[in-house]
């Protein structure tokens, strides 16, 4: 992959998406967190009472949890989208990997046809000992 290959406009349109996609959710899974971090400061003085600040803190870090998650299953998906793009359109690995393969299959057969060759070779001379063996018996 040292060498750059030119896509096509929608291959590389496709490919902005994704990194958008990125970046917009590990966005917004560092700006969730953060806020966590800041809700879990206690502050001193407040307006409303500790127990109504407490709920309100609590509901919103749960909100923000969920937004985490919700991000984080959002770069699953852009994983899994990711996977499915190269195996779909890098198609000289591809067939680089169907090339090694047939090279396999072609040395694996040219082994067996050896191997077979010899064995017919031995059958044939001990199937001409034999009946040589047989033709001069006189127990025919």
């Amino acid at each position: 992959m040292a060498q750059q290959r030119v896509l096509p406009q929608s291959k590389e349109t496709l490919l902005q998406s994704y990194n958008k996609r990125l970046k917009d959710d590990v966005k917004s899974i560092m700006d969730n967190f953060t806020e966590i971090i800041k809700t879990a400061k206690i502050e001193d003085e407040t307006q409303v009472s500790r127990a109504t600040q407490s709920e309100q803190d609590n509901y919103e870090m749960h909100v923000r949890a969920a937004n985490i998650v919700r991000a984080g299953e959002s770069l699953m998906k852009l994983v899994s989208d990711l996977k499915q793009f190269l195996i779909l359109n890098d198609f000289p690995s591809v067939n680089e990997a169907i090339n090694q393969r047939n090279q396999q299959l072609r040395s694996l057969q040219e082994e067996c046809d050896k191997k077979l060759i010899a064995l017919r070779d031995e059958i044939s001379i001990d199937l001409y000992e034999l009946e040589e063996e047989y033709y001069s018996s006189r127990y025919k």
